[in-house]
């Protein structure tokens, strides 16, 4: 049984991040997303959040879970018994940071990272775009899952 573990920041979850969790769903026995709970970037929305909303997306799929974490990915990786790290890519700059994340991962535990392409019809989408769109009372119901668009809603309608 291979286990992928799936990190990010998932803050907000767009439709991106669930197609990639979706496609690594029917490839993987058991996926794991790492919600990564990392004060300094001050994320909208809190960690135990953002694990709702990707369990509530995600409620389908009965070989996905999701896990907060702090600190190391590779900790968790050790953790959840990973066999294998799977990151979506949009573009080429993507790919750089990335890469260099995988090397670094690997030197530290010897985990394999391994990418998945974002389908083209997603491959604008940024977790960050669709805050901004949201904070100025943008549509994003095309963005991201339903449950996704109301805990924006809600959370700018407070603002």
């Amino acid at each position: 049984m291979i286990t992928a573990l799936v990190p990010g920041s998932f803050d907000p979850p767009t439709n991106g991040h669930i197609d990639v969790i979706t496609r690594c769903a029917g490839l993987f026995a058991r996926v794991v997303v790492g919600v990564a709970n990392n004060p300094s970037k001050a994320p909208l929305l809190p960690a135990a959040e953002r694990v709702a909303l990707i369990e509530e997306c995600c409620a389908g799929l009965p070989n996905v879970e999701c896990a907060s974490f702090d600190g190391l990915l590779v900790d968790l990786a050790q953790r959840v018994e990973a066999d294998v790290i799977v990151k979506g890519l949009r573009a080429v700059t993507d790919f750089e940071y990335e890469l260099q994340l995988a090397q670094m991962n690997s030197h530290l535990s010897g985990m394999v990272t391994m990418f998945v392409a974002t389908k083209p019809e997603l491959g604008y989408l940024s977790s960050s775009l669709v805050k901004e769109v949201a904070s100025f009372g943008g549509a994003v119901d095309e963005l991201v899952p339903a449950p996704v668009a109301r805990a924006l809603k809600e959370r700018f309608a407070h603002e």
